[in-house]
């Protein structure tokens, strides 16, 4: 059955919704007070409606649609539960990767040893992230909404770059000029080679 196989769709209803001003654009200023060194001023689209039920994401209704499953040419390192992937696109930030399970796992039904590596592996990432010559920090985020598969990121803050701080970090990478594409790899090489360096393997598909 495909991911985006047909279904009716109508407004959430319940006592949180129902007290949304849809349509209506609201004030975003509290971002600008909040994040004065990223943002001068903002300005939002209209509020939505909010209709269910949500379209399924990739995987959640035939796993075998899961890109974070099949083999890649972007895998720059995995062991026996996790990956790594990068380079699939360049952007501006010094390194973007995705971390997954290399099964089919979502957070709700992942086993507690899959879970468990990656404490270790999440301090791993960031000491080689911080690796790259320029970069102060590795952030890391979750967002969930574009595959079932279970995804985090990490992402390398470039040294000095206050303007970056925070969650804020993610839309630097789309706004800062793209990096050569040979210091790409570069950083994806330094990257890979540390996490090999504490085990698993470094480009297991390319």
């Amino acid at each position: 059955m495909s991911d985006d196989a047909a279904f009716e769709q109508h407004p959430a209803d319940t006592e949180y919704h129902r007290g949304l001003p849809i349509g209506e654009v609201l004030d975003a200023s509290s971002l600008t007070d909040g994040l004065p060194w990223a943002f001068e001023k903002i300005t939002m689209r209209p509020l939505e409606p909010m209709l269910v039920p949500e379209k399924p994401r990739n995987g959640e209704v035939d796993p075998q649609n899961c890109g974070s499953c099949a083999p890649s040419e972007f895998t720059i390192w995995h062991d026996e539960h996790w990956q790594v992937r990068a380079g699939w696109d360049v952007g501006g930030l010094p390194f973007i990767g995705a971390i997954a399970p290399r099964e089919h796992w979502l957070l709700e039904d992942a086993p507690h040893e899959v879970l468990a590596a990656y404490g270790p592996l999440m301090q791993r990432i960031s000491q080689a992230v911080k690796s790259i010559p320029g970069v102060a920090r590795c952030h890391f985020a979750r967002w969930n909404d574009g595959s079932a598969h279970l995804h985090l990121w990490a992402m390398g803050r470039p040294e000095g770059m206050m303007q970056g701080r925070g969650a804020v970090l993610a839309y630097w990478d789309g706004i800062l000029p793209p990096m050569a594409p040979p210091m790409a790899e570069e950083h994806i090489r330094i990257v890979a080679e540390a996490l090999a360096a504490g085990g698993g393997e470094a480009f297991p598909t390319r």
